[in-house]
């Protein structure tokens, strides 16, 4: 079964000359905690200025989803996740721009690969793993950052990831940045396991005993990652809710994951007005922290440091002046509204006097701007960055905490000097349902989704957007990325059988497009014209099975397949799907919104 992520596609430049290719890894991740995989890269001979990394596994067995990480050296390039495998097996490809990260693709490098997987008598799948580099050049590369310096754990000397996991680990780094930067930008990557794996449906602390025996996660549904520099606030990203191919209802996702389930994305700050403290030559710390909330039970909520555990690294991207340049400047002025959050939470009973139902409300919103007058090579210029943030949860637990309901919208807008400009909304449906028969322990596990991501950007992203594939079509000053899940599915296990599985259907809409900006002085964003429709697709899932897939490319209609929809049977389906080990099934072990406890 080919397993697939929607998301605009990657193609080579018509520009594009100087092709040359290099196999950066062929491993299978078996037994493989706290084991990855370790080579060395040297770059080409030919000439580029663009990378494309290409990543093929296949799996077949039984196995959890798992969490994947890549680095060169100790800097985090690529953050990925792996599908569930089936007993006949998948395949999935992805192919990723990397081209950002030039300064790094230039020298040699340690290629640090973790995937770490378990093995034993049920869960039985190991991946198997290609991945490979396109090397080219093309005349319209825009200029990468000249210095790349990891934020991180610093591990590769001994072969080791060098992510942080928060909070068990601290997740502090401190160096001193040549005193001849003219930009910086740092990024940030933060993704919730464990008991954070599924933090937006996660409840308030005042309310984790509303049901009993059956205690729910607490820290509310609410995550801000912070980038804190000398201890002071430099910049948040509120994350978007990443679900893994086993998260919910494992049949959500096969063969169609979710989004980002195979790219997961990094958000940028730009931290150029920090430039008039940062190049002074010494050395300065740079902290990462996942912050939730605790309430009192009376309205009141504060921001505190989340349970276990999130993944966390980040970057430092430097563009350079002369190297005789000494980058000066005025004092920052920083304007920091404390988070303004409004938490209501209550309950109702049932006629045996025990809660009933649970239903609470988070709203959050956060407003930061950071402006200095920094002297550079090119002269003095005014450096700024903005974040206007605001955030709502409304959550719904009934039936002793075992049905949940979900609605969730984050959004935002972020405003950099240096012409970049982000727009995000991330809405989230989910509805879950759990039933175990006390008797046999058989489990019905079914769920309801509806996300999307919506991004637009204008100007020079760090990172690249999309539209390095097109420059064929013209040249855009921006791009808009609008993509929506829909999905259906439904788990069952019948212990006293050893069996169980999932199946569901899913729908995907993805619509990427390029724009012409007008003229706007800043802080106000340019004005988006003369759209383009780049690429478009739209794709329904049914039971493992394709049965739509149509996609058009700047007017053109590429592939647009359609099958009837296969007749599958929850037997078939259960002896395909044996996903749980049908020992660790115990009444009230499982809530809705938490996949199985990974070994």
């Amino acid at each position: 079964m080919d397993v697939f992520q929607v998301s605009p596609p990657v193609a080579l430049s018509s520009s594009a000359t100087n092709l040359c290719n290099r196999t950066l890894m062929e491993y299978s991740f078996g037994q493989s905690y706290g084991k990855p995989f370790v080579g060395q890269y040297q770059p080409p001979s030919c000439e580029f200025n663009r990378v494309v990394m290409n990543f093929t596994v296949t799996s077949a067995g039984q196995q959890f989803d798992r969490l994947a990480i890549m680095y060169l050296g100790d800097v985090e390039i690529w953050r990925t996740s792996t599908a569930e495998p089936t007993n006949a097996g998948i395949i999935w490809t992805y192919t990723k721009d990397s081209s950002h990260l030039m300064y790094l693709w230039k020298q040699p490098q340690k290629i640090i690969f973790d995937l770490g997987n378990n093995i034993d008598d049920t869960y039985t799948a190991p991946f198997n793993t290609t991945l490979t580099a396109t090397f080219f050049s093309t005349s319209a590369a825009t200029k990468p950052a000249d210095v790349i310096l990891p934020l991180s754990a610093k591990l590769s000397a001994s072969g080791q990831s060098s992510a942080w996991n928060y909070p068990d680990m601290r997740a502090l780094d401190t160096f001193t940045i040549p005193q001849n930067v003219k930009k910086l930008v740092a990024s940030l990557s933060a993704v919730g396991q464990a008991q954070e794996e599924f933090w937006w449906s996660n409840v308030p602390s005042s309310t984790t005993q509303t049901f009993g025996n059956n205690t729910l996660l607490g820290f509310s549904p609410f995550r801000e990652v912070q980038l804190l520099i000398d201890g002071e606030l430099a910049g948040v990203s509120w994350p978007f809710p990443i679900i893994f191919t086993g998260g919910v209802v494992p049949g959500f996702w096969r063969p169609l994951v979710g989004i980002d389930a195979f790219d997961m994305q990094e958000d940028e700050i730009d931290l150029t007005p920090w430039l008039s403290i940062l190049s002074d030559g010494k050395p300065h710390t740079y902290e990462i922290k996942v912050m939730g909330l605790v309430d009192d039970g009376n309205g009141s909520a504060a921001l505190i440091s989340c349970s276990s555990y999130w993944v966390v690294t980040g970057k430092m991207f430097l563009w350079l002046d002369p190297t005789d340049s000494i980058t000066t400047g005025a004092l920052i002025n920083k304007v920091i509204h404390p988070p303004t959050f409004f938490l209501t939470a209550y309950t109702t009973k049932g006629q045996n006097g025990t809660n009933a139902t649970l239903k609470y409300q988070v709203l959050a919103k956060r407003e930061l701007s950071f402006t200095s007058t920094i002297h550079t090579a090119s002269g003095p210029s005014r450096a700024s960055w903005t974040q206007s943030l605001s955030y709502s949860n409304i959550g719904i637990f009934n039936g002793n905490g075992n049905n949940q309901t979900n609605d969730q919208i984050t959004s935002g807008l972020e405003v950099s000097s240096n012409g970049y400009s982000r727009k995000l909304s991330y809405p989230l449906k989910v509805f879950s349902f759990i039933d175990i028969n006390p008797a046999t322990k058989a489990m019905t596990l079914e769920g309801r989704l509806d996300r999307g991501k919506n991004i637009q950007i204008i100007g020079e992203a760090t990172f690249p957007t999309g539209l390095e594939s097109y420059t064929k079509e013209g040249s855009f000053g921006g791009m808009a990325l609008n993509t929506r899940q829909n999905a259906s599915a439904i788990f069952k296990s019948i212990p006293a059988e050893k069996r169980a599985g999932s199946w569901g259907s899913t729908e995907q809409d993805l619509v990427f497009n390029g724009f012409r900006v007008g003229k706007a002085e800043f802080p106000q964003v340019p004005i988006a014209t003369d759209n383009t429709q780049l690429y478009s697709r739209n794709v329904v899932a049914f039971n493992g099975t394709v049965g739509r897939d149509g996609a058009s490319a700047v007017g053109r209609t590429m592939a647009d397949e359609q099958f009837n929809f296969p007749i599958i049977n929850d037997t078939d389906m259960l002896d395909d799907f044996a996903m749980v080990r049908v020992e660790d099934i115990q009444f009230g072990k499982l809530r809705p919104g938490l996949s199985f406890v990974k070994p």
